[in-house]
């Protein structure tokens, strides 16, 4: 059978988005996305993770024992976290220090293990990869327009920061949406992240239901006084 990439694709940017649709890994994705490079560094980070245990776990599915299938899963994903975790501190230290906790539970991320269980190790190469590929980026898609959401609420700017993430060139991304604004603080406090996470899933779920009533709207129906032959003989 010949592997659909664009509905592994599909999955994981919306059909089956990871944090909208399965609600894994929401506990780091609520704490630190107070802003978008913290939002970003994380994303990344949990990215590189999945496509390199996705890409891993599948090359060597067959040679692994289904009774120490997840023990086996847990090492490698805690391998590529250690990996990244190392980059961060060389590259990006300051950013290692506010995410803090966040990249070494990356190991626990129920998003990276479900993934590695349900789809890595029952497929080949081709399609984990683009799987732990498009999975990484929806992840990190609604990690960024959280943190953009409270980052402007809160704040009232955008892209601060982000020297943490890119270096001195970025200290001029930052744009202020609101001059001498006070803040809103409940915007970047836990509630405001739980808030900011139900109104994120419930536009999604409009936005399929829209969809679903053009789908149908799109389909032809058959009028009601049409008769349909029906063949009694022979095989059908």
């Amino acid at each position: 059978m010949a592997t659909d990439y664009k509905k592994i694709s599909l999955d994981g940017l919306w059909d089956n988005n990871p944090a909208l649709v399965q609600l894994l890994g929401l506990c780091p994705l609520l704490a630190v996305t107070g802003t978008v490079v913290n939002a970003l560094g994380l994303g990344i980070a949990s990215t590189l993770v999945l496509v390199g245990s996705n890409l891993t776990i599948s090359m060597f599915r067959k040679f692994v024992p289904d009774s120490v299938r997840l023990p086996i899963f847990v090492m490698i994903i805690a391998s590529f976290v250690t990996c990244i975790e190392l980059l961060m501190q060389a590259f990006t230290y300051e950013l290692y220090t506010i995410l803090g906790i966040f990249i070494p539970l990356i190991v626990t991320n129920c998003a990276i293990m479900g993934r590695a269980d349900a789809f890595a190790c029952k497929n080949p190469v081709g399609a984990s990869l683009v799987d732990g590929i498009m999975m990484g980026v929806g992840f990190t898609a609604v990690l960024m327009i959280l943190g953009a959401m409270r980052e402007i609420l809160g704040l009232g700017t955008l892209f601060s920061d982000m020297q943490l993430l890119f270096g001195p060139m970025a200290e001029s991304w930052k744009i202020v949406l609101i001059d001498d604004y006070t803040g809103f603080l409940f915007a970047i406090l836990p509630p405001g992240a739980f808030v900011g996470m139900g109104l994120l899933i419930a536009l999604k779920n409009i936005i399929d239901a829209r969809l679903e009533e053009r789908r149908k709207e799109a389909t032809p129906i058959a009028p009601s006084g049409e008769a349909k032959r029906v063949r009694v003989t022979g095989n059908i």
